[in-house]
């Protein structure tokens, strides 16, 4: 759940009029200085976001522009232009920097959709000669139209606009180009220090996916945040933990996926049944990309066990019997020995002491076969191998796992009767057959009743199971709640 935060205005109608000041008419000059007026007195009173700030700088120049008509003016409206627009693109590009290493501001520019000139002219402005008036002026007039459906519309009005995932490289390619390189050096150690600098480029390719994940996150997440400044209050630590989150997710995702950690062909799964752990070729191969990421991320383990989790539970959800024979068990039991790997290499890591992430996966596993008391089922058979590779070792797991094997194998139903079953069934029935009445030799009570019994039948030997009641036997008719006499 997205924590609430704190915005300028009483209502969104007040946002709205604004919207409307600033573009019904592009020449109204009055009601762009309403707009001015109102935005500075909300900055008087507390932060601004970013974009309604580069949206008053902006505006205060293009004014001064309108009602300055004097040539000698223009070195000072170019230097205004130059740095609302300076600031507009910084403002947007540096928050997003999130990678270990630094991305260009073209790369992140272009995800948020920013038009490249109005980046191309921010260099310019910052390092060249000032850009023309001319330019300058077009390029306030574009970065307010970015604002406005980019910020303004989709604030005013969420559900009216269709939300847009920004683009992302695919992930496959880079994670091929890695393997292939492993696979070289893996093979002939004397080729480690010649492929040296390409395997770490790969990994500086895979932190930069990271980051433009974060940034596909960001715009993923109801459209871009616009946040207030750090200096204001630090609201981003919370709110960028679920952006990694996610980034982190969709990594984990393209590494369990066939051909990655998993091998392609089905030979190269086997592995001896001594140890739970993943071929060894594969960990070879893997180990120092993963490595690199935990080294990144603290929580990357974390959240490769957790997706293998979801992704071996989530075999049991299917209902239809076809799908139960396309299990592949060779990659369940993959995934399995690798989310056991990953919890070795963390828990030997001893750098995060703060979560038990063998016990975490434990009692996940274990409430979610719990539910499904069906024996050990194909589908799930990787899990349960995995819960019972965690479970080893553990005197208290062990006595865990043993009783809710026992309870699964308690309630499991027969897939057909035995003849034994059969024959006790046939024993109960001539049983209740032998207690039968004829109805009509049953003698009616005053009232015609049809559930009354007779005295006879009473001081007769009792039928099994409840018997009916009446008033010569004790009976007599009292509220619910209230004590009578009972004959037992």
């Amino acid at each position: 759940m997205k924590l609430p935060r704190r915005v300028p205005w009483s209502s969104i109608s007040e946002l709205e009029q604004i919207c409307s000041w600033i573009y019904t008419d592009e020449n109204d000059l009055e009601a762009k200085v309403l707009a001015i007026n109102r935005l500075s007195a909300w900055r008087a009173t507390t932060y601004l976001p970013h974009a309604l700030e580069s949206a008053l700088s902006i505006l205060v120049t293009i004014v001064q522009d309108n009602l300055l008509q004097v040539p000698s003016s223009h070195l000072s409206l170019r230097q205004s232009y130059s740095t609302a627009i300076i600031r507009l693109v910084n403002g947007l590009v540096d928050p997003l920097q999130l990678g270990a290493y630094a991305r260009s501001i073209a790369s992140i520019a272009s995800q948020l959709g920013l038009p490249p000139w109005l980046v191309e002219l921010r260099h310019a402005a910052t390092h060249e000669d000032l850009p023309s008036i001319d330019l300058l002026r077009e390029a306030a007039r574009e970065s307010m139209v970015w604002l406005l459906h980019n910020y303004f519309l989709p604030t005013i009005n969420p559900s009216s606009i269709s939300e847009t995932q920004a683009p992302l490289r695919p992930l496959t390619p880079i994670l091929k180009q890695y393997k292939s390189l492993l696979k070289i050096t893996t093979r002939d150690a004397s080729l480690k220090t010649q492929y040296k600098p390409a395997v770490l480029a790969v990994m500086k390719d895979v932190d930069r996916w990271m980051a433009e994940a974060k940034v596909a996150a960001n715009v993923a997440d109801s459209g871009l945040e616009w946040e207030y400044s750090d200096s204001e209050i630090n609201l981003e630590a919370g709110e960028m933990d679920g952006k990694e989150r996610w980034a982190l997710e969709r990594l984990c995702d393209g590494l369990l996926e066939k051909g990655a950690l998993v091998p392609l062909s089905k030979k190269k799964r086997e592995i001896s049944t001594d140890s739970f752990h993943p071929p060894e070729f594969s960990v070879q191969l893997w180990t120092p990309l993963l490595q690199h990421l935990q080294h990144l991320h603290g929580d990357f383990f974390t959240i490769l066990c957790s997706r293998i989790v979801f992704m071996l539970l989530s075999r049991g959800s299917s209902v239809n019997n076809e799908g139960e024979n396309q299990v592949d068990l060779s990659y369940d039991m993959c995934l399995a020995r690798w989310a056991v790997w990953s919890i070795e290499a963390l828990e030997a890591d001893n750098l995060r002491s703060d979560i038990d992430l063998r016990k975490e996966v434990t009692l996940s596993l274990m409430q979610s076969l719990g539910h499904v008391a069906t024996g050990i089922r194909h589908d799930r058979r990787g899990a349960t191998f995995l819960l019972e590779s965690l479970c080893a070792g553990s005197p208290q797991l062990e006595v865990a796992l043993s009783m809710l094997q026992k309870i699964s194998g308690s309630t499991t139903r027969p897939s057909s009767w035995s003849p034994e079953d059969i024959a006790i069934m046939n024993q109960r029935l001539n049983t209740l057959l032998s207690f039968d009445v004829d109805t009509s030799s049953r003698s009616q009570s005053p009232s015609q009743n049809p559930l009354s019994v007779s005295s006879d039948m009473m001081d007769s030997e009792p039928l099994p199971g409840w018997r009916l009641l009446q008033e010569t036997n004790g009976w007599k008719p009292c509220p619910i709640g209230v004590h009578c006499k009972t004959i037992r």
